[in-house]
């Protein structure tokens, strides 16, 4: 199954796929609202309002897997995110991105090497991973590297359609 045809949910309960952007750039990042790395949302929506009109967007993924620091409801996440970051671009429902229960989107995306050639589990809130248009993984940046960072701003506009 390719990454466009996972089957997902979004924060507000509805079905949807990465498919609904196909032919856009997206950084799917796993997000916390109680996280050290939480700030980084600023930077993310930079990002979106930077580079949305030309066929890219960010997608958050809620998940509480690392110190239980996303313990809130949809609702709670909703309104954090838009209250303190004002964050305009799609967010899915909380996921696990690790173990047993790893999602189906993650068992895909950990298998993308980062730029020291690991692989594997998601590290800690904010690990991102860059889709082409096409669907196919082409970056992962661990959750410390910055959003705006040169490497991951190369990347993202290398994608760009």
């Amino acid at each position: 199954m390719s990454l466009h045809e996972i089957p997902l949910t979004t924060l507000s309960g509805e079905p949807t796929s990465l498919g609904a952007h196909a032919g856009q750039a997206l950084l799917v990042v796993n997000v916390a609202s109680k996280c050290g790395l939480t700030p980084q949302y600023e930077g993310l929506e930079r990002l979106q309002k930077t580079y949305s009109e030309r066929g890219f967007t960010v997608i958050g993924v809620p998940c509480n897997q690392f110190k239980g620091q996303e313990p809130g409801s949809a609702q709670e996440i909703e309104e954090f995110c838009s209250r303190t970051y004002g964050v305009t671009f799609p967010m899915l429902a909380k996921t696990e991105v690790n173990g047993e229960g790893r999602d189906a989107l993650y068992q895909q995306l950990t298998r993308q090497p980062d730029a020291e050639g690991e692989a594997g589990d998601v590290e800690w809130n904010f690990e991102k991973f860059l889709i082409s248009p096409a669907g196919e993984v082409v970056a992962r940046f661990r959750p410390r590297t910055d959003p705006e960072a040169a490497e991951v701003i190369s990347a993202i506009e290398a994608q760009l359609p």
